[in-house]
């Protein structure tokens, strides 16, 4: 907080000026120069010193001012209120003044918000800006923070409907005033104050409004652990207010400046690492093991994120936080569609929900309704939607973290995964109209409507859950898992013991699992979808890691590759995201599985079609590399086996007849190389890198790895550049050996993958960085003297 002259406590308002008040003045005895006030004060909010506040002024001087520059009376209230807001005040004036100040910054905040928040000048909302200008936010903060103070050993207290009028002020100017957040984000006692006041219900939407708008712009991340009674706080809440909260903790759980994570390079990351290795856990972690501490809280989020909209909180309640409705959300437009839907409904229903203009209300706080009122349904569901898309995310973020483990035995056991099965055809996957979807300024595919925004986090919630653990079965009901079962009898291979381990109480119930419902939608989705990526995605994530025929088998009669080769082929999608997902989850569902391999054939049943299938992969090798080294890790599992309905696939299919000439992984093999080095690899890209070692370990195992070699350093020749490829790839190859050794998450996702032991990774890679240029199988006896440039530092600078 910027500390304020001497003057500012010590009776300033009633005629005694500091020296810095003088000095600021220019020393002239009367009053400042009338031009450069404002100047004066901006460079006092700057630094600290000279003029930073009303009480530095005679009111006469500011009454006589207010009539040529029209301040509306802000400074000599804010004169007024700094008077009778003392240590000692019963803070009933105070209050009095606080609700004179209130409409005139109300009004601007209003008009700011429903102007869609175009960038607007400071003076375009003037009493905002001179209101803080005349030091009326640090006021408000050393009025708001005077409960933390004791006077002969017992607390200041100010009633709620005053902390809650300087929340809304405090608000309004965050909102009109550039600045005013950033600098309240710095006063960190302030912050960690303003949770204590979430205590009460009279000032928990303002304040946790306020909260989240300052959390978003704080440079470094709070810790929950510092807030005092954190537990006690949040257990308090009740549902609607636990709902509201997760948007704040969305801002405190999840690591800043991560950005798109697949972007950032893996240097970059290895270095963060090693640096928080060093520092310890981050707040981020921090905040959420001090959650999931609280007693219950996990089961609470679930039973918020499964709730039926007809469980809900009724019109009154709802009604109540709409009262201040631009305190409520981050945008107004999310109102301006609610408000749109009820006046649709209540023309049909003839019942009507009046709103009042903001702050204006009956007695009892809620905005005059007629003796009819109803909540639309409607109403009512964007209402849920808004609740769940925040608890949602906290759950997500919390799948991915530290404490996964425990956050999934949770999750299962509060049932949120059927809960939300039972939610997907009436909330998450509704039919709507276009008028209950669309905000105002926005299309109905644009992501930042409310609707979207929920399936998509959804999806993400599913492929957290799925990837990588044994809970994914929890998707599926109890006949779905019957029919697993069913499939491996079938095939007379082991049951997965993931399903025989499955709590059955815990499952999906009705007709169908939530896995299934997915494939259903997903085939429905008009080509230019964005869900496409998400579904594929989550769907992919059942399938990773280890690979299960059955589950393979269990999509593959629902029709799914089937869907997945007509989106590639026939309607020769464009979408690089949307094309990587289904050239990702295609590899997942064809690998190893002959069954697969048949079906692909059936479709692409003519040389056209399989040209446009090669386009498609050629055209992006980032994007379809996981295909080709499922492919390929396929095609020489089937060269190994002895069987008649292999050999058949193997002599059909076009597309292990394409993979197994040796100038075509030679071709795949140039260009996954040549298109990565060290010092752009990132988590998306650096699965090019691995496919190229498939290619040569598989090579390996045939003794074939020197012609291999041989043969790259030829096309290295025949493009004119000798060695560079070559040292790119040793480059490589010392990067992947610093990456994958010190991490057993990613070795063993490697090795269950591709089936190939991690070990004959670690020795393939060492193989081909051998220095001795005898050595058949090394990388160095492939690149000449003269173009030798192999121990480049490629760490990031």
């Amino acid at each position: 907080m910027a500390a304020a002259p001497a003057v500012a406590g010590s009776g300033a308002g009633r005629g005694r000026r500091s020296a810095a008040t003088v000095a600021a003045w220019g020393g002239w005895g009367g009053r400042p120069r009338p031009g450069n006030i404002l100047l004066q004060l901006r460079q006092g909010q700057l630094t600290g010193r000279g003029l930073v506040r009303a009480v530095q002024f005679t009111e006469t001087f500011l009454t006589e001012r207010d009539k040529q520059s029209k301040w509306s009376g802000i400074p000599q209230l804010l004169l007024k209120l700094h008077a009778t807001s003392h240590l000692h005040s019963d803070f009933v004036e105070c209050q009095n003044i606080l609700k004179e100040i209130s409409p005139l910054l109300s009004m601007e905040a209003m008009a700011f918000v429903t102007e869609e928040r175009k960038l607007t000048q400071e003076t375009t909302y003037p009493n905002t800006y001179i209101f803080d200008l005349f030091g009326g936010v640090d006021l408000l903060v050393e009025i708001l923070m005077r409960p933390t103070i004791s006077i002969r050993g017992q607390k200041l207290k100010i009633s709620d409907e005053m902390s809650k009028d300087c929340l809304s002020i405090l608000y309004n100017t965050c909102v009109c005033t550039e600045g005013v957040t950033k600098r309240l984000a710095e006063k960190n006692d302030f912050v960690i104050f303003l949770f204590t006041l979430m205590t009460s219900k009279k000032t928990f939407l303002q304040t946790a409004t306020l909260i989240e708008d300052i959390l978003g712009v704080k440079k470094e991340m709070i810790r929950l652990d510092e807030v005092p009674n954190l537990s006690s706080l949040v257990s308090n809440f009740d549902q609607q207010q636990l709902a509201n909260f997760c948007r704040i903790l969305a801002v405190t759980i999840s690591e800043m400046d991560t950005g798109n994570d697949d972007k950032h390079t893996l240097l970059a990351k290895n270095a963060q690492q090693k640096k928080s290795l060093s520092l310890g856990p981050s707040a981020a972690e921090i905040n959420q093991a001090a959650l999931l501490s609280i007693p219950g809280f996990v089961e609470r989020l679930c039973k918020l994120a499964t709730r039926k909209v007809s469980e809900s909180t009724g019109t009154a309640s709802f009604l109540q936080e709409l009262e201040e409705w631009y305190t409520w959300l981050d945008n107004a437009l999310v109102l301006d569609a609610l408000m749109r839907v009820a006046n649709e409904e209540s023309e049909h229903n003839q019942a009507s929900i009046v709103f009042p203009p903001p702050g204006a209300s009956e007695e009892n706080g809620l905005p005059h309704t007629s003796a009819r009122t109803q909540l639309p349904q409607s109403m009512k569901i964007m209402h849920e939607i808004m609740y769940k898309l925040e608890v949602l995310y906290v759950l997500c973020v919390l799948l991915m973290g530290r404490q996964r483990n425990q956050v999934h035995r949770m999750i299962a056991e509060f049932k949120l995964i059927p809960g939300l099965n039972n939610l997907f055809d009436k909330l998450i996957w509704r039919k709507h109209s276009a008028s209950s979807l669309v905000l105002h300024g926005h299309n109905q595919n644009c992501d930042c409507s409310p609707d979207i925004t929920l399936k998509i986090q959804f999806l993400r919630l599913l492929q957290s859950f799925s990837d990588h653990h044994e809970n994914k079965y929890l998707l599926l009901n109890n006949q779905e898992l019957n029919e697993l079962s069913a499939i491996s009898l079938k095939a007379n291979i082991p049951e997965v013991e993931a399903v025989l381990n499955t709590d059955r109480s815990l499952v999906c119930d009705g007709k169908r699992g939530l896995l299934t419902r997915l494939l259903q939608v997903m085939k429905k989705e008009p080509a230019e979808s964005s869900f496409r990526f998400w579904q594929a995605r989550a769907v992919e994530s059942f399938l990773r890691g280890t690979t299960s025929y059955a589950d393979q088998m269990f999509l593959l009669k629902r029709g799914l590759l089937e869907h997945i080769l007509y989106c590639i082929v026939d309607s020769e999608c464009k979408s690089r995201d949307v094309l990587q997902s289904y050239f990702d989850l295609l590899g997942e569902l064809m690998k190893f599985n002959v069954d697969a391999f048949k079906r692909f054939n059936k479709y692409i049943n003519t040389d056209a079609k399989f040209q446009v299938f090669l386009k498609q992969i050629n055209s992006s090798l980032v994007d379809s590399n996981m295909l080709v080294r499922c492919v390929t890790l396929s095609l020489d599992r089937f060269e190994n086996q002895v069987d008649m309905k292999v050999a058949e696939v193997l002599s059909e299919c076009r597309l292990l007849a394409y993979i197994a000439q040796v100038p075509t992984q030679m071709s795949f093999l140039f260009r996954l190389i040549n298109i990565i080095h060290v010092q752009t690899l990132t988590q998306e890209n650096v699965s090019c890198l691995n496919t190229s070692l498939v290619i040569l370990m598989l090579a390996r195992r045939k003794e074939r790895l020197p012609l291999y070699l041989r043969l790259l350093q030829r096309m290295e020749h025949s493009k004119k550049y000798p060695g560079f490829l070559l040292n790119n790839f040793h480059n490589l190859l010392r990067f992947w050996q610093q990456h994958y050794l010190h991490k057993d998450k990613d070795s063993t996702c490697l090795e269950n993958s591709s089936c190939i032991s991690f070990s004959y990774w670690k020795e393939t890679v060492s193989i081909l960085l051998n220095p001795d240029r005898q050595s058949p199988s090394a990388l160095v006896s492939y690149i000449e003297e003269p173009y030798m440039d192999i121990d480049r530092d490629f760490t990031e600078e």
